[in-house]
């Protein structure tokens, strides 16, 4: 719930602040939240610590998730963004679900510490590529 709350609560200012700084930026913000909560999570042991590193994850959820189906929108053309966009989710929920088994599998074999700092590394890749691969900005 405390998720939900940091998550509703960030989307609006996230959208104004991806107004100002562009998709793609708001979206490499948004990851390197995200390395910083799982990184993070593998090294908390108390609760105060976890709560705002949960609620900085309500962040990383508020500037990734409105904001990649805005990129989709920008590079589909108009008559196939629908398509586009269900296309992605789609393929979200697989590889969601694909991820899920894997971090179960990594969580049973190495436990919790090694699946967070596994999950902040692909996601340190994952802004890398953003920075390499030249998408529009708006």
């Amino acid at each position: 719930m405390f998720y939900n709350l940091c998550y509703a609560a960030f989307a609006f200012p996230a959208g104004i602040i991806s107004d100002r700084i562009g998709l793609k930026n708001t979206f490499i913000a948004g990851l390197l939240l995200f390395v910083i909560v799982y990184g993070g999570i593998s090294f908390v042991n108390t609760l105060p610590l976890f709560l705002i590193l949960f609620g900085v994850y309500g962040l990383y959820a508020a500037m990734t998730e409105g904001v990649s189906k805005a990129m989709i929108s920008n590079i589909s053309d108009n008559k196939d963004t629908a398509t586009a966009i269900g296309t992605y989710s789609a393929f979200s929920s697989i590889m969601a679900l694909l991820a899920s088994s894997l971090a179960g599998f990594i969580w049973f074999t190495f436990g919790a510490k090694p699946l967070f700092i596994f999950s902040a590394i692909g996601a340190s890749l994952t802004i890398i590529y953003m920075l390499i691969v030249k998408i529009n900005n708006h």
